[in-house]
């Protein structure tokens, strides 16, 4: 498995001023501006992804998404793996991830083009108050679904003129809100409505391995046995691995491996826990066992890990 590394909001704003450089307010420079993006510390608006520019980042290996990301792809097609799934995303889709998501970009076609929204948890409570819209309430790592011409007009309207808000001198910090408020709350609505479609028409087996999925990635760095995700689908521990390899092609207990794997890789790069600490949060019976669970899936033992770059 690849080198996790973070893709925040700064590094894209690095990205796509081209220059790294900020202004005194912490601002885009008005070189990103004029290629259609809003960058700040705290919010983006992207009218124009550069898909060559951000594309090539995700080629290296999976990226640590620190804040949600909401992306429309306008043109093309894309396949990235998103939270250990692949994914095929064409134009007039929506595809959201949520906060600590982890993409890994696989291939694209050469016209790709999107626009796109990310913010950082501090906004988004001022934006939404603690009245949440369900889609991003944190029981979700990802969700994408088709937009029909009027949906995806509609949105671009909102997405637009909160673009254009920030490209006011002096823009006033409530319309800023509201405009949010009313783009993630435009999107909660459509989400609802098409998973009230998609678990209609879904099978139960693929019900129940996206339920899984769900529960893995919520709950793989503390329990690590197919028994315990059984006991949470209310199903046969036997039934689960059998069914969860027919539909996904991989038997339970190496999703659950690969996504303890992924927490414990951006535990050892991006904190200071020791190997101990780090043991003890992912509930391994002692050092020892989680150093040899480490080796046997990277190759390497988490002190090399930490120091290989």
């Amino acid at each position: 498995m690849a080198e996790l590394r973070h893709f925040s909001l700064m590094q894209l704003q690095q990205l796509l001023n081209g220059d790294g450089g900020l202004t005194e307010n912490g601002s885009a420079s008005q070189n990103a501006m004029l290629v259609g993006n809003y960058i700040s510390q705290n919010l983006v608006i992207s009218r124009k992804i550069e898909p060559q520019i951000v594309f090539e980042q995700f080629k290296h290996g999976p990226m640590l998404m620190p804040e949600m990301r909401v992306i429309i792809v306008t043109q093309g097609w894309v396949e990235p793996t998103i939270n250990l799934k692949p994914c095929h995303f064409e134009a007039g889709q929506l595809v959201f991830v949520g906060r600590n998501g982890i993409i890994q970009a696989e291939h694209a076609s050469d016209d790709v083009r999107g626009i796109g929204f990310s913010l950082s948890d501090d906004l988004f409570s001022l934006a939404v108050g603690s009245h949440l819209p369900k889609a991003f309430d944190g029981h979700l790592r990802d969700f994408n679904f088709p937009l029909s011409a009027e949906e995806f007009d509609f949105l671009d309207r909102i997405h637009y003129l909160l673009y254009q808000n920030m490209q006011q001198t002096e823009h006033d910090a409530q319309v800023t809100l509201s405009l949010i408020s009313s783009f993630l709350w435009y999107i909660n609505q459509l989400w609802r409505q098409y998973e009230t479609i998609t678990r209609q028409t879904q099978t139960h087996e693929q019900r129940i391995f996206s339920d899984f999925i769900q529960l893995v990635n919520r709950d793989a760095p503390r329990q690590h046995q197919v028994e315990y995700y059984a006991s949470q689908l209310c199903l046969a521990p036997r039934y689960v691995s059998t069914l969860i390899r027919q539909v996904s092609g991989k038997p339970p207990k190496e999703w659950i491996d690969e996504a303890l794997l992924t927490h414990i890789k951006i535990e050892l790069r991006h904190t200071d826990k020791t190997v101990a600490q780090i043991s003890d949060d992912t509930n391994f019976p002692n050092p020892s066992f989680f150093s040899k669970f480490f080796k046997r899936l990277t190759g390497m033992t988490p002190g090399e890990y930490r120091q290989y770059r």
